[in-house]
């Protein structure tokens, strides 16, 4: 997948990869929204290539294009992470 750029304003691009019916997903998302961060939400479920590059590392969350955290997101390296990447 190619590389977003980053949004105006130097707010990172944070994207959540998530299929139906994952528990560690929904925790992820909880994490992301509780931390305020404004981000998109991508479902892999039943497309090959989404299914393929992320399935065996759900959730997937990316921060401009960089994958930043596979199966859980600690809340202290998202704040970290997001203000390094502003």
């Amino acid at each position: 997948m190619p590389k977003r750029p980053s949004r105006a304003g130097s707010i990172p691009s944070v994207v959540l990869y998530h299929a139906e019916g994952c528990h560690l997903c929904e925790r992820a998302r909880a994490v992301l929204v509780e931390s305020g961060a404004i981000f998109d939400e991508v479902d892999i479920t039943g497309d090959p290539e989404l299914e393929a590059a992320y399935r065996e590392w759900l959730p997937v969350v990316e921060i401009d294009g960089q994958r930043a955290f596979v199966y859980f997101v600690d809340p202290v390296a998202l704040r970290r992470k997001m203000a390094a990447q502003s």
